[in-house]
């Protein structure tokens, strides 16, 4: 038996030939992303020309693009960007007519942030925008064919966010003095806001995910814990405030991983034209969409017949006629088609690594790890193929939030390790999110405690079924998961063989304090419930005594720090003390910062630069391939 041939980590790191493919409202285009000066960029391309010719409609050299639609008016696409990962995005306006006019920034405030919360209708949607006070979000219209903003709603002060209706009628979101989320009816003509429903602010932030209005104004579609440990879809009415279930899963969560980003697939799947509800995602270890309309319905039952795959971006044409359908694979991600309900018709459009074999690459195995108090951790296992599972290096590659999840997809990152000999495994510690509410608060109270135990207890399943050598051992992640490798490497330095920390936080009370203004008044029913509050001195020490920062005597691992020295979420001084502090016990630290990424790489050059030093890293600590 023998490792497949070593495959270059630009191979896996290099940008998708094509990607995030959807429909044109009328059927007849596909719009998608596709290199342009190796940045990704928005390209359109007809549907039924025998000879298609696709167009580059932006021109972006510096950053790639990610988050884009169509618009109602066939003539305009709008996208967001955000400059070398500051995250503060500003919304830009294509022009299909005329491509070579350029992009138009629609909302040019500097240093401001600037999304859409509404699909756009009649040519306008609803703009959140801080630009007025950088904690507080106010609410605009914006026409898209003109550019012109109209200020629907300034913000009073305690506002954490507002939700918009088709008409542009709003919903603010609020925490009120108990700390639970209050959603209000925002009276346009005089300002006042009447109190519609209330949220237990603890069950953040899941239990009050996903929040849409109604096609028709007069309801609210939430995702809700109340009444059960699982999330559900419920009916708000907005007249009087009365609660009915919409869909539950018995087993399983409401798909939770649209909180983190638009690329995500929404949990709700809505008609493209009327807006009603077809279905809903739900996510174990893997995916299941029950759909709540007969008719998309039958057109599910015909796609999940296209791949093995979960179904991930999916759109249609307002007829709901034409669809086109990316998947979800462990192997074979990406691979979008076109559907013809009408007439049962399909072809491939794409798949995003054309040059990447499927057979060489490693399956990601659903595994069920007991922690050492009974909890049952619903965890990834990647094993490389072509070679024994047996003493195998093992990495630890821990997902950030800490509320989000590991789920089953391509993972470029562990493909690239499995394939130069390592085994991955990604647990799906306490606080994690989509496995219930019980499972998620477990984790009050628990950073660097019985988080990280779940993290040695998943470890130790590997080695005691002989799967991993315990003498190479390495924990790798990002964000959260950078901290609980500065947990690992501090806490329990004898476990690992190497670490490498992805803008991490090594100090708990520096990290809140530094943070964006405009996440702040979210810290109550997160970090501050969670960890606790810096400003009392009680709850400031023991969140030093959790904090890396203060462990550094304890450091004698093999580490590699990286960071992005534009992140406004774990700023540079995270890393920056961090490695000082070693340096000055002449402990040697690899540090990589990159000048034009923020929390987390996006152009491709970087993120090869990363996996290329952590798999030579690797490589010189635990043995694999390089």
């Amino acid at each position: 038996m023998a490792l497949p041939d070593l495959i270059a980590v630009e191979d896996f790191f290099r940008p998708p030939e094509r990607t995030m493919a959807s429909i044109s409202p009328d059927g007849t285009r596909m719009a998608f992303l596709a290199p342009w000066r190796n940045r990704l960029n928005l390209w359109v391309e007809d549907l039924d020309a025998e000879n298609p010719a696709p167009r580059c409609v932006t021109a972006d050299a510096n950053r790639s693009v990610h988050h884009y639609d169509w618009t109602d008016d066939p003539r305009w696409m709008i996208y967001l960007q955000d400059t070398g990962g500051d995250e503060n995005w500003h919304a830009f306006r294509v022009d299909l007519d005329d491509p070579e006019a350029g992009a138009v920034d629609l909302t040019p405030f500097p240093g401001a942030l600037a999304v859409p919360v509404r699909d756009v209708k009649n040519g306008k949607t609803t703009i959140l925008t801080n630009r007025r006070i950088p904690t507080q979000m106010d609410a605009y219209e914006l026409d898209i064919p003109t550019g012109e903003l109209t200020l629907l709603a300034e913000n009073p002060g305690h506002i954490t966010s507002w939700l918009s209706s088709d008409k542009g009628d709003l919903l603010a979101t609020a925490l009120n003095d108990d700390g639970n989320l209050e959603i209000s009816e925002y009276d346009s003509g005089t300002g006042a806001l009447r109190p519609i429903v209330t949220f237990d602010g603890a069950d953040w932030p899941t239990g009050v995910h996903p929040l849409v209005i109604t096609p028709d104004g007069t309801g609210l579609w939430a995702g809700s814990y109340r009444g059960t440990d699982r999330t559900q879809i419920v009916h708000i009415d907005l007249s009087t405030g009365v609660e009915t279930e919409v869909d539950s899963h018995p087993e399983f969560d409401v798909d939770p991983r649209g909180l983190v980003s638009p690329v995500i697939p929404a949990a709700l799947i809505q008609d493209r034209r009327t807006g009603d509800l077809l279905g809903v995602r739900y996510l174990r270890e893997r995916q299941v969409i029950r759909a709540l309309d007969e008719r998309f319905a039958d057109v599910l039952e015909n796609l999940a017949k296209l791949s093995d795959g979960d179904i991930g971006r999916i759109s249609s044409d307002e007829e709901g006629r034409r669809w086109i359908v990316g998947f979800v694979h462990d192997r074979d991600p990406g691979a979008t088609y076109l559907y013809d309900h009408q007439t049962g018709e399909h072809r491939l459009l794409f798949r995003p690594y054309p040059d990447l074999d499927p057979e060489q690459l490693a399956p990601m195995e659903p595994v069920t790890i007991t922690a050492r108090d009974g909890l049952e951790l619903h965890s990834y296992l990647t094993l490389p193929p072509g070679v024994e599972p047996a003493g195998l290096p093992l990495v630890l590659v821990v997902h950030g939030g800490p509320w989000f999840r590991d789920s089953w997809i391509y993972d470029a990152g562990a493909q690239v390790l499995a394939n130069r000999g390592y085994a991955v495994l990604q647990v799906n510690f306490r606080g994690s999110v989509g496995y219930g509410k019980a499972f998620m608060k477990a984790a009050i109270g628990e950073f660097a405690g019985k988080m990280h135990d779940d993290l040695i207890d998943g470890v130790r399943w590997a080695v005691d079924r002989g799967l991993a050598d315990p003498e190479r051992v390495a924990i790798l992640g990002g964000s959260y998961g950078g901290y609980a490798a500065l947990v690992g490497v501090t806490f329990t330095p004898d476990v690992f063989a190497a670490a490498v920390d992805y803008v991490g936080i090594s100090d708990l009370s520096n990290f809140m304090r530094t943070l964006p203004a405009v996440a702040r008044p979210h810290l109550a029913n997160n970090w501050h419930l969670y960890v606790g509050d810096p400003d009392d001195p009680e709850q400031l020490a023991d969140m030093m005594a959790r904090s890396p920062i203060t462990q550094v005597d304890q450091i004698r691992t093999p580490l590699l720090v990286i960071q992005g020295a534009n992140d406004v979420r774990v700023v540079q001084a995270e890393s920056d003390n961090l490695v000082r502090a070693l340096r000055a016990r002449g402990v040697e630290v690899d540090y990589l910062i990159q000048s034009d990424e923020g929390h987390g790489a996006v152009n491709p050059e970087n993120t090869l630069a990363i996996w290329t030093a952590i798999t030579e890293f690797l490589g010189k600590h635990l043995g694999g391939r390089v």
